[in-house]
């Protein structure tokens, strides 16, 4: 590589790094092919899901994995396969689109993610040969039907704190499993297992691959829960069964790092699942508020509802356009992985896992939107939302697992900040230098000859601000508090909030750009109105998590000029906000849908 070649971006380097308007991919690119597969999966859910939902909720015997298999016929649950294995080996971001569109399928798009995903993809990358040939054309297929155990009564969040046991028999030909899991997605009618366990007295898990119909497998009765009913959630009991040695997936005490990598995968396409349920959602609201009348004229006539529809569009938007930046980073990290000699499923691995701080990032800022979303359609519906007739109501119940699955969003939260300050601190990304450059800015008097010279141009400006706010407090928070930094979790909620929402708006601002450059500024204006409605209400958002963070670890003339720094870094030109969401709202309403 040649010093003048630039670099490929590094997962969390958004914070310390501009990124160009045309180095992202933006959904506005999708090609014939990719919309093509988009639109069967919208077919699919139309035909076999929505028609069938009651059904599916009752858990009618057999009818979920009669879907998957009708979903494995027209080649969606083999996605992510590479077509050796009977898939259809898509990149990342084709991957991505797909769990977008099946997840206006309620509870089946729950139990075709565990399958496709954690049920599938760690025998995918980690598997041998031979244990890949015997079961991954089964999986792609949709004859066998895949679960994931990892969880505990005892361990939750903290994984590698498992119970369950594996000890090699006598004969050195099996390993014995003995333990319990809970909330085992698709537990009911899997016919394979990834099983995480402690062999002997190992420290970390190692996973195994395991038949459902092994002798010693037990189910407790299906769980009952507030939403996903369709979706098999039941306890999992191994009694001494019996797995042959060679279905030891990977390495010894390796099954701590496979979860959490599968983790990582799990997280981004959860955002995209929750997305395509906010997209689902705001169709539903304006097609109701056009309907449904009220002193004369439909309630889409009114600001207030207005408001809310144009707010559901802008925070799905913001969204969507940091799912599909990540995904195309992730797919070139891959490309590059490749080109370097590795191969595909170890390249896909270390892909997705340089942008693990992405993945987080995306799943707590997904899951949240569509918990306002559909709130605000359970509102717009009024008591019609209340009614188990709306499919508002169903949606309404069934979000609130998103911000507890794949990690809960405060581990995520964490997990963000920790991430990023571990690259930092391994030399993997210069956090310092640019803090260090902050920290002297407050110093000097402050260049407001900076003006803009586009219609973002005040946003990419704000950006700046945004990212320097980012350095200024977790640069200081670092040098203060040293040690005990990992013990002060509100604070690196405060950082990891401001990190989201920077990292959100930025990923709005680069699509809109690069849509102004592809069909001129006059055709962009509903989308132009979004970034700029976003970056306004997420400046004061950052300004306060701010101040919380900053007024928490430091104190006297050192607090007062960060303070200062902050005001500087998050402050905002007058704009017209009701002026924007009318724009925004009008043109969802007259479409009558979804449009953006």
């Amino acid at each position: 590589m040649s010093e003048n070649t630039i670099k490929p971006i590094k997962g969390g380097e958004f914070i310390i790094r501009d990124t160009a308007p045309s180095d992202i991919f933006i959904p506005e690119s999708w090609t014939e092919e990719q919309k093509m597969i988009g639109d069967m999966c919208l077919d699919f859910i139309t035909a076999e899901i929505l028609p069938n939902l009651d059904r599916i909720d009752s858990m009618e015997e057999g009818l979920m994995p009669s879907l998957i298999e009708k979903a494995g016929e027209l080649g969606l649950v083999g996605m992510s396969v590479p077509e050796e294995y009977g898939g259809m080996g898509v990149d990342f971001k084709t991957a991505l689109l797909t769990t977008e569109k099946l997840a206006h399928g309620f509870s089946f798009s729950v139990a075709y993610s565990a399958h496709t995903g954690i049920g599938t993809l760690p025998l995918l990358y980690y598997g041998t040969a031979e244990q890949k040939k015997k079961y991954i054309p089964r999986l792609a297929s949709g004859e066998w039907k895949a679960a994931y155990c990892l969880t505990e009564p005892g361990s939750g969040s903290d994984a590698n704190s498992g119970k369950t046991k594996a000890v090699l028999t006598e004969d050195g030909k099996h390993y014995l499993v003995n333990g319990q899991k809970m909330w085992i997605t698709n537990a009911g009618f899997a016919n394979f297992f990834t099983v995480f366990a402690k062999i002997d007295d190992d420290k970390k898990l190692s996973a195994f691959l395991i038949e459902a119909d092994s002798e010693g497998i037990t189910l407790n009765p299906e769980e009952k829960k507030m939403g996903i009913k369709g979706s098999s959630t039941r306890q999992v009991f191994f009694n001494n069964v019996k797995v042959p040695v060679e279905n030891l997936l990977s390495e010894r005490e390796n099954g701590f790092k496979i979860a959490l990598n599968i983790l990582n995968i799990g997280r981004i396409k959860l955002g995209a699942a929750v997305m395509g349920a906010s997209k689902a959602a705001i169709a539903d609201s304006v097609k109701y508020a056009n309907e449904r009348e009220q002193f004369g004229r439909p309630i889409s006539k009114y600001g207030a509802i207005r408001y809310k529809i144009a707010e559901q569009a802008i925070q799905t938007f913001a969204v969507e356009s940091a799912i599909y930046r990540a995904g195309q980073n992730i797919d070139d990290a891959i490309a590059g992985y490749i080109a370097d000699g590795m191969d595909k499923e170890q390249a896909t691995l270390k892909g997705i896992e340089l942008f693990a701080p992405e993945c987080a990032i995306l799943k707590v800022a997904g899951s949240e939107v569509l918990d306002y979303v559909i709130d605000e359609a359970v509102q717009i519906f009024g008591g019609m939302g209340y009614s188990a007739e709306s499919s508002v109501e169903r949606g309404y119940r069934d979000a609130r697992i998103n911000r507890i699955f794949e990690g809960t969003n405060e581990i995520n939260r964490l997990l963000v900040v920790d991430m990023v300050l571990s690259r930092a601190m391994k030399g993997e990304l210069d956090l310092m230098g640019p803090a260090m450059e902050v920290a002297n800015e407050l110093m000097s008097i402050p260049d407001f000859a900076e003006k803009p010279t586009s219609v973002l141009g005040n946003e990419e400006l704000y950006l700046k601000g945004f990212k320097k706010t980012i350095l200024m407090i977790a640069g200081s928070a670092v040098q203060k508090l040293m040690q005990t930094m990992s013990k002060e979790q509100e604070i690196l909620m405060n950082i990891a909030d401001i990190s989201i929402w920077t990292y959100l708006a930025e990923s709005s601002l680069l699509r809109v750009q690069q849509m102004i450059a592809m069909k001129g500024e006059e055709n962009c204006q509903e989308q132009i109105a979004m970034v700029k409605t976003y970056f306004y209400d997420v400046a004061d958002k950052i300004n306060k998590a701010g101040k919380d963070a900053l007024n928490s670890f430091t104190e006297g003339d050192e607090l007062r000029m960060m303070l200062m720094g902050l005001k500087r870094f998050t402050k905002t030109e007058a704009f017209n906000p009701k002026e924007a969401r009318q724009l925004i709202a009008v043109k969802l309403i007259d479409k009558n849908d979804y449009c953006y």
